[in-house]
């Protein structure tokens, strides 16, 4: 029997655009409580006001940059002060990087670190404090990482970036040992090429229209699908590890 989404209090990370956008208004309209957090949170707060009252779900937009413990620790204080618990954390917030190991920028290295790892496991040590705490009965922490966290490009770009991808696999394999025994289930989501900003913003508007190509790429809301498909898991299962990419 699946889960159902009405009434869960879901925290999703970089939920301003991409993934995470599309991921916030689709569990908004299956009918869940969403803190949609973001350094720029202008359009969660435009989502916001379109979804406000036309449907079972709720949508509060959050100023947090998941880069900075600091902001991290507030978000979560906010949630409990509003909700006094969480059932989920859908840790989506991260940035690219293009530089090889041997041309690469230092800071830009420093960067990727403190959002795609540290962030990330910051968040999810909040999180299962705040499941815990609340007494949530269906506690699950979703970390969207990316094919490149199972292999390395041939390429010569993205390397760093695949480095801190494989880190997340381990971290989520790792988390998930340790929350067991506290039935919090633990999923590590893997997508291929999605056509989302990131790439464009990183490489170039070039190197993005390189990337999609001939070929149909993913779209956000194929990977929003799949987050749905994770939460909905009868509440025995846990899906360890969902990869998906484009057909071609």
């Amino acid at each position: 029997m699946t889960t159902s989404l009405e009434g869960r209090i879901i925290l999703v990370t970089g939920a301003s655009a991409g993934i995470g956008f599309a991921t916030a208004e689709e569990l908004v309209q299956r009918g869940a409580t969403v803190i949609g957090a973001a350094r720029n949170i202008k359009t969660i707060q435009e989502l916001s006001a379109k979804v406000d009252g036309k449907g079972k779900g709720e949508l509060f937009p959050v100023k947090a940059d998941i880069s900075k413990e600091e902001d991290i620790l507030t978000l979560f204080k906010e949630i409990d002060k509003k909700y006094g618990k969480l059932d989920v954390l859908i840790n989506n917030a991260g940035r690219g990087g293009s530089g090889t190991l041997l041309e690469g920028n230092t800071q830009e290295w420093k960067d990727i670190l403190d959002l795609n790892v540290l962030g990330l496991t910051i968040a999810s040590r909040e999180a299962v404090k705040l499941i815990e705490s609340g007494k949530s009965t269906n506690g699950h922490i979703i970390n969207v990482s990316s094919v490149l966290g199972h292999y390395v490009p041939n390429g010569q770009g993205f390397q760093f970036y695949a480095g801190a991808k494989h880190m997340v696999t381990a971290l989520t394999k790792a988390l998930r040992k340790s929350v067991q025994a506290k039935n919090i289930r633990v999923t590590n989501l893997s997508p291929g090429i999605v056509a989302t900003e990131i790439v464009e913003r990183v490489a170039g508007k070039a190197a993005a229209e390189a990337f999609n190509g001939p070929h149909k790429v993913l779209e956000a809301k194929d990977i929003a699908d799949a987050i749905v498909y994770i939460l909905t898991a009868p509440t025995h299962v846990n899906i360890d590890e969902l990869t998906i990419s484009p057909t071609k």
